[in-house]
């Protein structure tokens, strides 16, 4: 297993939809352990393969279940069906998230609150997780990654400014930018 560079806002691998994985070969199922690998340094609660410069339709994940127990696991070509939105602006306290595809921020920003996600795992085996919460928010978060999506991409125009900002300071704007967990000086 191996830790990978994880590209920053500005590659263009980010912004594009990802393909579907065929086979499921041994390099799938080393990326995916690479992925883990990179998660868990950077660290992370959730991986999607073009974070790391792949564009397939796959991410990872880790968190704690409802009694706080490890929840983890890899999800390959993901369907996702979100409850609506409830109405209004985002908690700042409660709905901030953070990416590591752009480290070190937080924003505010309203996800749906309870999620269903269908797929398969690395055996071909049919994948059914139905969550709520922060849970729900970590694989809304990653499957926008395969549509081309960064949280920043979907948060109010103040926000947003303030994102580009902060991304042309620190040259993010720019593709091939990316980070090492574990030896780069980031706070992911």
């Amino acid at each position: 297993m191996a830790v990978l560079p994880i590209r920053i806002m500005g590659d263009p691998v980010l912004h594009a939809p990802a393909a579907e994985v065929g086979e499921i070969t041994d390099e799938i199922r080393t990326l995916v352990a690479d992925m883990y690998e990179t998660m868990d340094a950077a660290p992370g609660v959730g991986l999607a393969a073009p974070q790391v410069g792949v564009p397939l339709r796959l991410y990872t994940y880790t968190y704690q279940d409802d009694e706080g127990h490890p929840w983890r696991g890899v999800v390959i070509n993901p369907t996702l069906w979100q409850r609506p939105l409830i109405p209004g602006g985002p908690d700042p306290e409660e709905e901030s998230e953070g990416c590591l595809s752009f480290p070190g921020e937080r924003f505010p920003l309203r996800r749906s609150e309870e999620v269903l996600v269908t797929g398969i795992d690395l055996d071909g085996a049919p994948v059914r997780i139905e969550v709520s919460g922060w849970r729900a928010r970590i694989m809304q978060h990653e499957f926008d990654h395969l549509d081309g999506v960064l949280y920043v991409d979907r948060l109010d125009d103040g926000d947003w400014r303030t994102v580009q900002k902060i991304a042309r300071k620190r040259g993010w704007n720019r593709p091939g930018q990316s980070w090492m967990p574990g030896v780069d000086d980031l706070d992911a």
